[in-house]
């Protein structure tokens, strides 16, 4: 009897758990019945290039599905990362439905990134490069960081408290993001290539795209180097599912929850960055025991609406 009761106990304890694992994945589909509200800028750029939403989604599924070495790449790129190829799917046809038109090939991409290899230009503002800035003492406790990712961020924290909108020194500073401010030497609110990645993003993943592709470790003092890799659909590619694999991490380790499963959710977090807080604010809001999902954007709401048409892709 006494073993029978400790098998039942047992049992339901596994079940018990079973279920609780179960209920920490994020389940399939948008939480919103409506897409949400898509970005004036996005409309604007559209309606500039005389398109539509619709054409370009139409354009990027086209390209996906005609490029045989594309979809080779994406599929390789996710396994290396231990990530679903439908990730890096909904997250390239995000970017090229709102925020770029894609090229009609994938050679495009390549010539596009040679042109920037060589070239001269840094990173920094109103004559002060970004290494020269970060070598200020408000930043003395990010030296100790072990990863880049922890580096950038902490650097990325101190701008906002202690620069952003304000008056350090006799400088005055924009009130702006710290990626836009330094780190676009072109013009503001610019990304690039295939995965459309920041160029401060490319210098917080790097520890991990070096370690798991083998690519060369960037720089914030070679400006060049940065954007010839995040042009480069191979170098690319490994970025954005470098991106994701971490989304997918902070939001496991910090809140409790799986986003593995739903797509649409990372690419909202692709498109609109900064996953550590958002799990963070997350697993705040989870405080009270009932569990409060991760909800999509206008972005991540379309991956999830055309999944079973970006599914057939693969």
């Amino acid at each position: 009897m006494r073993f029978t009761a400790c098998m039942l106990a047992i049992a339901t304890f596994c079940l018990t758990a079973g279920q609780t694992m179960a209920a920490n994945v994020v389940p399939p589909g948008n939480r919103n019945v409506e897409q949400p509200g898509i970005p004036g800028a996005s409309v604007r750029r559209t309606k500039a290039g005389r398109t539509s939403f619709d054409a370009k989604f139409d354009k990027v599924r086209d390209l996906l599905a005609n490029d045989k070495q594309l979809m080779a790449k994406i599929k390789s790129t996710s396994r290396a990362y231990g990530i679903a190829p439908i990730h890096m799917i909904g997250a390239i046809v995000g970017e090229h439905t709102y925020n770029v038109d894609a090229y009609d090939r994938l050679q495009s991409y390549y010539v596009k990134a040679a042109a920037y290899a060589g070239n001269s230009f840094q990173f920094g503002y109103d004559g002060e490069t970004v290494a020269e800035f970060v070598a200020r003492p408000q930043f003395a406790d990010c030296t100790g960081k072990k990863s880049s990712y922890s580096l950038w961020s902490c650097r990325e924290r101190v701008w906002d408290n202690e620069f952003r909108g304000k008056s350090v020194g006799g400088k005055s500073f924009p009130n702006n993001r710290f990626s836009a401010v330094f780190f676009q030497p072109f013009f503001a609110g610019q990304t690039f290539g295939l995965g459309q990645i920041n160029p401060l993003t490319a210098l917080m993943l790097t520890d991990l795209v070096a370690k798991t592709s083998g690519y060369e470790r960037l720089d914030e003092t070679n400006a060049a180097g940065v954007y010839e890799a995040i042009m480069d659909p191979d170098v690319s590619l490994a970025y954005m599912a470098a991106s994701i694999r971490h989304s997918i991490d902070v939001y496991k380790s910090i809140a409790g929850v799986d986003i593995s499963e739903n797509p649409g959710i990372t690419a909202t977090l692709y498109n609109i960055g900064n996953p550590d807080s958002r799990a963070a604010a997350l697993a705040a809001r989870n405080q009270g025991g009932e569990t409060q999902w991760p909800e999509e954007n206008y972005y991540g709401w379309l991956v999830n609406d055309k999944l079973a048409e970006l599914e057939r892709l693969l």
